[in-house]
């Protein structure tokens, strides 16, 4: 008996030996306990806070802002023999991939954690060694956290059934196989190259206009393959967007791609074509998506998300914006640009506005409730185009703020110098009253097109934010460099608050500091974060004191 125990102890020393040096971890997690239990390389994998076992929230608060969402993922309870499999960083740790499987419904759920580069053969595709669909997205999601213009361009190879037919799948594969070489070879080591279909492939490239051209270019070129001389023709679409914090989820953008794909093959062989709004299909068409959005806010898709402002002089937690998301059944998270517009066509913005105000004051006052340090927390909304001259706004928001108990200027209102301009004298009154109400104001966007400096002194606002394109540019424009430093002094001056969008980094923030403003905001900090995401940043800011900002953007 003693020999067989000292047996089974020895196997599992050896066990935790041999995953140490692998550089993997086991996990196991049973949410009914709530507890993630782990075992092996934790401390290597920047997961040694955790060991030998946390808590759902302790969790979430090691994760990286920007991937709590994936660790939202890897913690939500699934079917028996639902396959776990995401990437994820946590704090002072590199990128790992999670994989697993969930046992016994609702109860528990086990797998493997290992550096990100363990894990690379199984993230190619096998016939091409280019990255499969999922690996693509989750690397072009990645990509779009950066404020730089992204080009994404999507190539099906036409006939690729005559092909099998004509020389077998093995042959055929052949076929795939040099192309994905040849598309390799034609693009640098910082391109995203991809096999995201049977015949589709996929490459994404920073800042190159010319992608699709080049992509046509390499691939086109004859080949001869089992004495048959083979002519590629690819149907070809593409697609742009600008990274960052307003940036389409992957996804989607890779959606739009394949849509301007379908597009270009209607036009015969070889066809090509750009992605636009007038390709969307019958089932997602914009008079569906407009009878969507009339509904939305009644069964609860619209929500706030928020995006930290964060006091530049010590780094702690100011407040949050509140920004409104769309999370539609079958497409999921809609970028903002894709139904503001549509809900001010549809003047759908006061229903949608006054939605917004009273979920971002409940949430406030949860904050407010669940935190002793929140006392100073505030939290600010957006007024849209003409909502300051709606009837029933100070009635509004006089009351939430009364519901509530919330102190007076925590729950923010944010105007644009265009909206004040329409009607100064009637903004004027308008502000007055929500001033008196309690209501905080933030002059947004400050710097893009106020016509007289004089109504400034004569309206009643605590905060001027300076607009994200002046901050982001100014270290290359002097012109947006003067700027910002005007809007800041002028804000002194007037015993302002200032409020700088579009920090993306500590070297943007040092700067903003140095010139004398206030407070940041932007992707340097965090992106817009569901309001689970936001509770577990207010956790992690008041344990640690200081909101974390990346080095560099």
């Amino acid at each position: 008996m003693r020999q067989g125990q000292e047996r089974r102890i020895w196997d599992a020393a050896a066990t935790l030996e041999a995953l140490g040096g692998a550089q993997v971890a086991l996990w196991v997690w049973e949410p009914e306990d709530d507890r993630l239990r782990l075992y092996g390389a934790a401390r290597q994998l920047g997961l040694g806070p955790l060991a030998p076992e946390c808590s759902s929230a302790a969790f979430r608060a090691l994760a990286l802002p920007s991937d709590r969402a994936a660790a939202e993922e890897l913690l939500r309870i699934q079917q028996p023999g639902a396959e776990v499999s995401l990437r994820l960083r946590m704090r002072g740790g590199e990128t790992c991939l999670w994989r697993g499987v969930w046992l016994e419904e609702g109860v528990r759920a086990s797998g493997i954690v290992a550096p990100e580069m363990q894990f690379a053969a199984s993230d190619a595709d096998p016939l091409t060694g280019l990255l499969d669909r999922r690996s693509f997205v989750a690397r072009a999601r990645e990509r779009l956290t950066t404020p730089m213009r992204q080009t994404l361009v999507v190539a099906d190879l036409d006939r690729l059934r005559r092909l099998n037919e004509a020389l077998g799948h093995d042959r055929a594969d052949l076929v795939l196989a040099a192309l994905g070489s040849r598309l390799a070879a034609a693009f640098g080591p910082d391109a995203l190259l991809g096999r995201i279909g049977e015949d589709e492939f996929a490459v994404m490239v920073a800042g190159e206009t010319e992608a699709a051209e080049k992509l046509r270019k390499a691939l086109e070129q004859p080949l001869r393959v089992a004495g048959f001389d083979i002519l590629p023709t690819l149907a070809v679409g593409g697609v742009e967007a600008e990274g960052g914090e307003d940036a389409p989820d992957a996804a989607e953008l890779l959606r739009r791609a394949e849509l301007a794909v379908e597009s270009a093959k209607s036009a015969g062989r070889g066809g090509g074509a750009a992605y636009g709004r007038s390709m969307e299909s019958d089932g997602l068409s914009q008079l569906a998506l407009e009878s969507d959005l009339r509904g939305a806010v009644a069964r609860g898709e619209m929500t706030p998300y928020f995006q930290p402002v964060v006091r530049l002089s010590d780094g702690a937690l100011s407040g949050f914006e509140a920004l409104c998301r769309w999370r539609h059944p079958r497409r999921g998270l809609i970028p903002p640009d894709e139904f503001l517009p549509m809900a001010e066509e549809l003047g759908l913005m006061g229903e949608l506005g006054a939605h917004m105000l009273r979920a971002s004051a409940r949430q406030l006052a949860l904050w407010r409730k669940a935190h002793a340090a929140a006392g100073d927390l505030t939290v600010s909304v957006n007024l849209s185009t003409g909502e300051i001259h709606r009837s029933g706004l100070v009635e509004d928001v006089t009351g939430l703020i009364n519901k509530h108990r919330l102190p007076s200027g925590s729950l923010k209102l944010e105007i644009t110098e265009s909206d004040i301009m329409r009607d100064p004298e009637s903004a004027a009154l308008v502000l007055k009253a929500l001033r008196q109400g309690g209501a905080g104001l933030a002059l947004d966007d400050f710097g893009t097109g106020f016509s007289s400096l004089s109504y400034l002194t004569r309206l009643p606002f605590d905060t001027l934010k300076i607009d994200r394109y002046f901050v982001r540019t100014m270290g290359a424009n002097e012109g947006s460099a003067k700027i910002v430093r005007s809007v800041i002094k002028l804000g002194q001056d007037l015993n302002l608050e200032v409020v700088a969008e579009g920090v993306e980094n500590a070297i943007m923030a040092r700067q903003l500091l140095e010139l004398g403003c206030d407070y940041g905001q932007g992707f340097g900090y965090a992106p817009a974060l569901s309001p689970q995401e936001a509770e577990v940043y207010l956790n992690e800011s008041y344990v640690d004191g200081a909101a974390p900002v990346r080095r560099q953007g």
